[in-house]
Parts: structure tokens; sequence; C-alpha cells
């Protein structure tokens, strides 16, 4: 049986690991710079839509106000934790209100600092399809903690239902990261997510994030198939990426 010589099996181990970060990331040269770029799945790859565009809302009314309507259907309708899959007139008014209401006071006016909206649309017209927020915060330590540390935090991710398992989350998460790393200069990023939210959470650690704490006694607004809206129980996750460790930054512990 043939066997390789140890000079070509230490030659291999040293150059695996280089040659899957470029065959896995299309974006593995940012790694010289210390940046790590999500990994795209193999949705991302085949079935991204083409001409995809990722821009800043910047605090312009008319795009929070789509961003809103958006935001409604993409993450409150069907919502994790047994939400209604479908919403009545009188719901929607009320979820749009809140969520133009949210994203107004973040991300709107001259006093929002650095705060930006991603959205992400596609031809011919300019299709929304999906949105992310990043913005600099205060980061409790721990859960319900007086102690914080101020950096960017990701927040409001959410794709068409039309258009998910194409790659648009891995997209919005990178634009928002290269926002807080070379635009502002900061090394981590954070997120909060719901515990139940199995899938976002898969998404989030594939792309480097560590779970940092859990809040156990979080609430959330969840609509029912009533009609109503009520306060639910949930648990929180707060996680971290360092976003200057480079090609190790998703091997990092923690």
């Amino acid at each position: 049986m043939f066997r390789l010589p140890i000079s070509l099996k230490c030659l291999w181990f040293f150059l695996f690991p280089i040659i899957y970060v470029m065959t896995t990331d299309n974006n593995w040269c940012c790694h010289v710079h210390g940046f790590t770029s999500p990994t795209l799945g193999l949705g991302a790859v085949l079935f991204q839509p083409k001409g995809l565009v990722t821009k800043s809302a910047r605090g312009e009314i008319s795009s929070l106000l789509e961003a809103s309507d958006f935001f409604v259907d993409a993450f409150w309708v069907g919502k994790v934790g047994g939400g209604a899959k479908e919403l009545n007139d009188r719901q929607r008014r009320q979820l749009g209100s809140l969520q133009f209401s949210e994203f107004r006071s973040r991300y709107a006016g001259i006093g929002r600092g650095q705060a930006e909206l991603v959205l992400c649309t596609i031809p011919p017209n300019d299709e929304l399809i999906g949105c992310a927020g990043i913005e600099v915060s205060s980061i409790p330590i721990q859960p319900k903690g007086t102690q914080t540390v101020r950096a960017p935090l990701m927040s409001n991710v959410a794709v068409s239902t039309k258009y998910r398992r194409r790659g648009i989350g891995e997209t919005l998460v990178a634009e928002a990261e290269r926002i807080a790393r070379y635009e502002w200069g900061y090394d981590d990023c954070y997120l909060y997510v719901e515990e139940r939210n199995r899938a976002a959470l898969k998404l989030y650690e594939k792309l480097g994030y560590k779970r940092l704490w859990v809040d156990r006694d979080a609430k959330t607004l969840l609509p029912q198939r009533n009609g109503k809206l009520v306060e639910d129980s949930t648990r929180i996750v707060c996680m971290r990426k360092r976003l200057n460790l480079g090609i190790f930054g998703r091997l990092w512990p923690f």
C-alpha cells in the first residue's frame, strides 16, 4: 500500500487550513487585514439573487418607513415562539407603528450617533429583501448587570421569507461587521438573539459568534391568533464576535 512521505504529510497539514479558507470563503483575502468575513453557505454561493445591493438607510424617514413595513412581514409574522402566521389590520398597525418608532429613535436624526440600518435590495425595482441594524450601545457584562462596555450591537436582522437560505443573512451580517470594524474602528461586535430561535443561533455560531450569557427572565411581544399582542417570556442570548482575529476567529473559545 502506498504511503505518503512524512515530509509531504507535514506540508499537507500546513497547507490545509489555507486551502480550506480560500475555497470556502469568497472574501478570504480580507483576513490579511484582520477582518473575518463570514463563510458563505451553499445557498449564498449558488442561489443568491443577481444584482444584490446593500446600502444604508442613512436615517431617511421614507427608507425607515419602508423597512418598518417590511420588518412586520419578515419578522413578526409567524414569529418564533408561536406567533400568528397571519396578522389582522389592527396588529399590523400596532406593530408597524412600534417598529417605525424604534427605527426612527435608533437610526434617524442628528443625535443618532454611530448607528446605521443596512438594507438589502434587488433589481429591477429595488425590492427590499433584508435588513440589519448596527449601533454603538452599552452592552451589559452580565444579564441585568450595571457594568457595561460600549461596543457595536447588531439587531433587527430580518430576511424576506421568499429569499431565505440564499445567503442574504450572511451578506447583511458581513456588511454590519464591516461598518463596525472599518468605519468605526471596533474590534468586537455583539448581538442579542432569542434562545428558542435555533436557526438564528446556528447561523451566528457558524459566522463566529460566541455565547456570553443568557437572560432567563426576558420578555418579548408575540402576535396571537386571536388578534391580540401579548407579552411573552423568553430567554435572550448575548453573543460576541472578535472582528480582529483573522482566520482564527471562529476557533477562538471566547
